[in-house]
Order: structure tokens, then sequence, then C-alpha cells
């Protein structure tokens, strides 16, 4: 999956926390938001508040299809909330491999 396919297709998916999302997918939406974002902050810091929360359920919903893909449930994004290294966590679980589902 190519940049901008992974881009075209968490915008299109922005609220489906079902299915499943591959490591391409989710790593090049999540390289493309902190982009925007880096570029964002240079312009305008209310600008990049705003952009946050407009990608926060595109990238929740990318993630809990990750790990979908991964055997896990998306209850598991839960963990990112945990003071030290819930966000670690979330980044190791994300880049695991994918699962054999039937």
């Amino acid at each position: 999956m190519t940049f901008q396919q992974a881009v075209r297709t968490c915008l299109a998916y922005y609220a489906d926390f079902n299915g499943r999302a591959g490591r391409p997918e989710f790593w090049w939406f999540a390289l493309f938001i902190s982009l925007v974002a880096a570029a964002l902050g240079y312009l305008s810091e209310p600008l990049t508040a705003v952009f946050s929360i407009a990608a926060l359920l595109p990238l929740l919903a990318v993630g809990a299809r990750r790990l979908h893909d991964i055997g896990k449930s998306r209850w598991w994004l839960l963990i990112g909330l945990a003071p030290v290294g819930g966000i670690v966590a979330l980044m190791v679980l994300w880049a695991q491999p994918s699962a054999d589902h039937p």
C-alpha cells in the first residue's frame, strides 16, 4: 500500500472500527498525521489543535483495525491512557506482524 492509498483508505473509513488494517496502512497514516501536524505547528497553534482533534477519530479507528489485524481487541487502545509507557506499549503492538485469521 502506498502513502496516498493509505491516507485515502483511512480517511474513507474514518469511523470504521471493524475490519483489519495492515502495518503499511497504519504507519503511513500515522506519518501523514505527524507531518501535517508539524507543518501546521509552524503556521498556527490553534490550527494544529483543530487538526489534531479532527484527526483523532480516524487515528483511533485505524489503530483499532490494526489491533484486530494482530488478533487483539480494540479495547487494547485504552492502554495508551497509561501515564508511563502506554503509547510505547501500543506502538509495540501496532508493529507486530499480522496474525492469521480464518
